[in-house]
C-alpha cells in the first residue's frame, strides 16, 4: 500500500485525529460489540494512521455506567442508558473538533451514533452525513419493531422521533434529511421504507450498487447531501454493511453486502473530496466470530476501510 501527500483533509490540515473509544452495547440485546473497539485497536490501528502521517493523540476510552433502574420507554429498551451515554459522547465529539481533532470513533453498537452526529453537527452545522450500512437505523419510538435503539439513531438526530423521548431531551434536530445519504442497505424495515419515501432521503441499496456500480453510487450519493462539493462529511459505517464473508463477526449480518473493496472504494471517494470531518466505525463483535479467524477478518476489515478514509490508497 502507499500513503500519497496528495489527499488534503481541507478541515484538519494538520492531520490530528483523535480516537474515542466506545464500548458500549446498550442499545441493543447481544453482548460483545462493547469488546469491538478494544480488538481493534489491539490490531495496531493506532500506528496504522501514524503510518499515514497522522498526528495520533492517546485513544480516549470512555466508560458507561448502566443505571440501577431503567424502564422501558414505550417500546424502547435501556432508553436512560442510551440518552446518557450518547450525549457523552457527542460532548466528546464536539470538544474534539473544536479542538482541530479529527473524531474517530470506534463502536459499540450504533445507538452512539446519536452522540456522533450530534457531537459532529453541534461543531459542524453545515455538515452532511453519509451512512454505509445494511440497515437504515431510521426506525422512531413508534415504528422501532425490536425496541432496540441501535436501529433508531438517524430519527433521532434528524427530528423525526415525535415526541422525543423524555430521556433525550438533550438531542437537537441538527441534521435536515436532505443532508443523509445511505449506501449498502438491503435489510429494511415497513416502517423505514415509509419514512425514506416519506421524506425523499437519499438511500441506495445493495440493487443500485449492482445496477450502477460502486462508483457511480457514491458519486449520486454525495451529489445529493453534498452538491457544491464544499460542506463537511462525516461517515457513519456499521461493519454489517459489508458481506458476512468478508465481516462476519456482527451483531446483524445480512448476506449480499459490499465486498471489502466497495466498502473500501466508499472511503477512498470520500477521502479524495478532502472534506472528511468525522468518521465512525460500529457493530464489530469478536464475540460473535465463529473462531479466531473470523474474528480476525472482521476486524482487519474494519482497520482496512478506516485507512483507506485516512488516506490509504492503492498506488
Amino acid at each position: 500500500m502507499s500513503y500519497p501527500e496528495g489527499i488534503f483533509y481541507k478541515y484538519h490540515p494538520d492531520k490530528r485525529v483523535q480516537i474515542i473509544s466506545c464500548p458500549f452495547s446498550g442499545g441493543q440485546a447481544r453482548g460483545g460489540v462493547e469488546l469491538g473497539p478494544y480488538h481493534v485497536l489491539q490490531h495496531g490501528l493506532e500506528s496504522q494512521l501514524a503510518d499515514l502521517d497522522w498526528k495520533v493523540s492517546e485513544p480516549k476510552t470512555l466508560t458507561f455506567e448502566e443505571p440501577e433502574l431503567d424502564p422501558d420507554e414505550g417500546l424502547l429498551k435501556r432508553p436512560l442508558y442510551v440518552g446518557l451515554s450518547t450525549q457523552k459522547v457527542a460532548s466528546e465529539i464536539t470538544a474534539a473538533l473544536q479542538s482541530g481533532a479529527f473524531p474517530l470513533t470506534i463502536g459499540g453498537d450504533h445507538s452512539l451514533a446519536i452522540g456522533t452526529v450530534s457531537g459532529v453537527f453541534t461543531a459542524r452545522p453545515d455538515a452532511c452525513l453519509l451512512w454505509i450500512d445494511a440497515h437504515a437505523d431510521i426506525n422512531t419510538p413508534n415504528t422501532t419493531p425490536s425496541g432496540n435503539i441501535h436501529g433508531c439513531p438517524v430519527s433521532f438526530v434528524a427530528g423525526l422521533a415525535d415526541p422525543m423521548p423524555p430521556q433525550f431531551a438533550w438531542v437537537k434536530p441538527l441534521l435536515a434529511t436532505n443532508k443523509i445519504a445511505y449506501i449498502g442497505l438491503r435489510d429494511i424495515d415497513a416502517g423505514e421504507r415509509k419514512i425514506l419515501k416519506q421524506h425523499n432521503i437519499a438511500a441506495y441499496s445493495m440493487h443500485h450498487v449492482d445496477k450502477y456500480g460502486i462508483g457511480k453510487v457514491v458519486e449520486m450519493a454525495l451529489d445529493k447531501i453534498n452538491p457544491d462539493g464544499k460542506a463537511p462529511i462525516h461517515l457513519s459505517l456499521d461493519i454489517d454493511a459489508l458481506d458476512p464473508v468478508h465481516a462476519p463477526a456482527t451483531g446483524t449480518p445480512v448476506r449480499g453486502g459490499l465486498t471489502l473493496r466497495e466498502a473500501c472504494y466508499i472511503c477512498e471517494a470520500v477521502a479524495e473530496s478532502g472534506n472528511l470531518v468525522a468518521m465512525d466505525i460500529m457493530e464489530c463483535n469478536p464475540v460473535l466470530g465463529a473462531d479466531k479467524a473470523s474474528i480476525d477478518t472482521t476486524i482487519s476489515a474494519a482497520c482496512s476501510v478506516v485507512r483507506c478514509a485516512m488516506g490509504e490508497t492503492l498506488l
